[in-house]
């Protein structure tokens, strides 16, 4: 039986390896903390409200914060529908523009923190084909950015000046594929996901592999790996992500 729960563990490493996208090179790396509250109303509503921290910069800076609330109806047995709301508060990078010879520095934006508001509209299909249960979930994704006054640096001038960056509006719609594993006699189900999010075009895909564990129902750990390819439209760099999360079930 010990040797079984090794081979199963060892089958669960290996797919894992097998799963993560090593020959693609990331830009950047860093970390993805979570924590949740869920609460089952009744049999068919859920609510619940995450907050969440990452970096970037190799862990050593501060991405976003974000909080929110969210609520979910089980239409069907293999039918899901939810909605959210997140406030982001997001550290913007620096960014730096060029003179026409592209060697001489024209303007300079520091990095500054700033709101963003989130609204999601979700739908996800599951199926379970003996103890791998399939999901695909479609999510249409609104983004506001109000203006915000910051302070911009004119190298031809030598001076401070305030710049304003004007409010606006994104949609994305993300499409995520995901297989997760019931392990016999193991308490660690596996999973893994492809993600693609798109506006115009194809602006960003996500590879995940991670572990879910559960504690007596009520304590759930995720423990995973991202991987995200940005797209020719996307000014976001390839990043690597360890993440960790907590949900506590009412």
């Amino acid at each position: 039986m010990a040797r079984s729960k090794r081979n199963q563990i060892a089958a669960l490493l290996l797919l894992i390896t097998i799963l993560i996208p090593t020959s693609l090179h990331a830009d950047d790396a860093g970390l993805v903390v979570s924590a949740e509250a869920s609460y089952k109303i009744s049999k068919k509503w859920n609510a619940g409200f995450e907050t969440e921290f990452r970096s970037r910069n190799n862990f050593r800076t501060a991405d976003r914060v974000s909080l929110g609330p969210s609520l979910s109806y089980k239409v069907l047995p293999w039918l899901k529908a939810s909605v959210s709301y997140n406030l982001l508060i997001d550290n913007n990078r620096e960014k730096i523009t060029y003179q026409d010879d592209e060697v001489s520095y024209n303007n300079w934006r520091p990095s500054y923190w700033g709101l963003r508001h989130r609204f999601n509209v979700s739908l996800t299909a599951s199926y379970k084909i003996q103890r791998v249960e399939v999901s695909l979930r479609e999510r249409w994704q609104y983004t506001y950015r109000p203006s915000k006054m910051i302070d911009n640096f004119d190298f031809d001038e030598g001076i401070w000046e305030d710049h304003e960056v004007r409010g606006k509006g994104k949609n994305v719609l993300r499409s995520r594929l995901q297989l997760e594993w019931d392990i016999p006699k193991c308490k660690f189900d596996p999973y893994a996901s492809v993600e693609f999010h798109t506006t115009r075009d194809l602006e960003k895909t996500r590879f995940i592999v991670g572990v879910n564990h559960s504690i007596k129902k009520k304590h759930n750990f995720n423990l995973y790996y991202r991987y995200q390819l940005s797209g020719s439209s996307s000014d976001e760099p390839n990043i690597h992500l360890l993440g960790l999360g907590y949900t506590f079930k009412f």
